[in-house]
């Protein structure tokens, strides 16, 4: 398919976002940029979510990552869906409660000031790396496969990407991005679906055929039962529990969205909505890779094992060509599959990247302008000063994430699926532990010692981490690191804590 027409149809799509942004941004305020005037619809917002939780990372590394490593993938989902309930019926009702907007506001309340400005900077450190690496994952894709075509350099595309999300997103918020993730997450579930049918009908034998032969070539391999491997059933399970905890939870993105709505049972309703529709999607996703590998297959494509600096590994090649991976479904939607499936590839690609950096990039900053400036709490800022500091701060996050993406490039080396949960794995434990510090024990910390903590804590997980086999007997860490990370620091808060809370 022609890069100018796909370009020119990335364009229309920003335009209709800059529409829906000027729609719901007319007579916005900070309230209505920070927590939506808590006038969002739970179902709205369900749904919308559902884009922001999967984003581009999904649709692009969790079909190639079937390749390697089968279905294991769902084992972290099944573990999601428990975290899910967790937020819903013990973090939901503490914020709403506290009538947060911050929902770090509850460290300070409990902890003190310290804890409060350390969970939000970790909680900044973690959402400013994990909306960059997505980001850049589609930028490399649109670079690989139309751009360069064009002439256009990676670095262009990236500014030109930010400059787009600043416009429909600097004004209207959280208010906006409820209303642009929704029509985001439609395009996306219409691409996915679309995609699955057209390969469905394009092998050439029955649904029940494919899913056999998906199950003989080892994509449908799902239960690890091995305890010391990394994808073990309990590590995934627990691990995903907590990642949802973490990433959902205990992130100030996807919270702002949810306590929007005017209350905590409709709140509590989207949540345990989202739970379903993210499993539900995540396991299509995975039966997209597997047929997506039967595809290639079946045009030619051939598994093979190399020796790559020492260590055995996997490749897929198609025509010479190494597609295993993150460039599985990009290849084939836009270099064998017909032009438009090439081009509904696209329209999801873009709507799964958009509700993941827009909706960063304005947690962001609200966290930044009311947890790090406290503009809420200095006496004598008009509204329009809050305004103009709010504005600052969104755009000094707009060139931060401009570095983060250079920097992902520089380090890219494959698949970045789990490179994303590593990140999440050092970064989300020491928030976790604070919060579970406050909400389970009546102690109180001494918070000089507690960024000493938060940054110590995950320095031993590293090194652990990458020493694991040697001092652990073969156990090999996978996404249970965020357990273990939070349960040191939570230790170390509770050694140097006293009985009675903060004051």
């Amino acid at each position: 398919m022609s890069p100018v027409l796909l370009s020119s149809i990335v364009i229309i799509y920003f335009l209709v976002l800059l529409g829906i942004a000027f729609y719901t941004s007319r007579h916005s305020g900070n309230e209505d940029f920070f927590i939506g005037n808590r006038n969002s619809k739970w179902w709205v917002v369900a749904f919308g979510m559902v884009g922001t939780s999967l984003s581009g990372m999904t649709f692009i590394s969790v079909p190639g990552y079937v390749g390697t490593s089968g279905f294991d993938y769902f084992q972290v989902v099944i573990g999601y869906w428990l975290g899910y309930f967790a937020v819903a019926y013990i973090l939901l009702p503490l914020y709403y409660k506290l009538n947060l907007t911050s929902i770090y506001t509850y460290l300070e309340q409990r902890l003190g000031e310290v804890s409060y400005k350390t969970g939000a900077l970790f909680f900044i450190i973690s959402r400013t790396m994990g909306a960059t690496l997505r980001l850049y994952l589609v930028i490399k894709v649109l670079e690989n496969f139309i751009l360069n075509d064009l002439g256009v350099p990676f670095e262009v595309t990236t500014v030109a990407i930010l400059v787009l999300i600043l416009l429909y997103t600097y004004r209207g918020g959280v208010k906006t991005i409820v209303w642009t993730d929704t029509l985001q997450t439609t395009f996306m579930l219409l691409a996915l679906i679309t995609c699955f049918v057209f390969i469905l009908k394009a092998l050439p034998y029955s649904p029940a055929e494919a899913f056999s032969r998906m199950q003989s070539g080892g994509f449908l391999k799902f239960i690890n039962t091995a305890p010391l491997h990394k994808s073990f059933f309990l590590k995934q399970f627990l691990g995903g529990a907590f990642i949802t905890i973490s990433m959902t939870g205990l992130d100030q993105e996807m919270m702002q969205k949810n306590i929007s709505v005017s209350n905590v049972h409709d709140s509590r309703k989207n949540m345990i909505t989202l739970s379903f529709l993210q499993g539900m999607v995540v396991l299509i996703f995975l039966l997209l890779g597997g047929l997506l590998y039967l595809y290639a297959m079946n045009s030619g494509a051939v598994f093979q094992k190399v020796m790559v600096n020492g260590a055995m590994q996997t490749q897929f090649l198609y025509q010479g060509k190494n597609i295993i991976g993150d460039d599985l479904f990009p290849f084939l939607a836009l270099k064998v599959m017909p032009p438009f499936i090439g081009l509904i590839f696209i329209i999801g690609l873009i709507s799964a990247l958009f509700p993941s950096a827009d909706g960063a990039l304005t947690a962001l900053t609200s966290s930044f302008c009311i947890d790090i400036l406290g503009i809420r709490k200095r006496k004598g800022l008009s509204e329009q000063q809050q305004k103009r500091i709010r504005m600052m701060v969104h755009y000094s996050f707009s060139v931060l994430f401009l570095i983060c993406v250079f920097f992902f490039r520089s380090v890219d080396n494959g698949s970045l699926i789990q490179l994303l949960l590593k990140i999440a794995g050092y970064t989300y434990g020491p928030l976790l532990a604070l919060f579970a510090f406050g909400i389970l024990t009546k102690r109180s910390v001494n918070n000089t010692l507690v960024p000493l903590i938060c940054l110590a804590a995950p320095v031993l997980c590293y090194m652990l981490k990458e020493n694991d086999k040697k001092l652990l007997g073969g156990y090999e860490i996978g996404v249970e690191l965020l357990i273990i990370n939070a349960g040191i620091t939570f230790l170390f808060l509770w050694v140097t804590s006293k009985k009675g809370a903060n004051q």
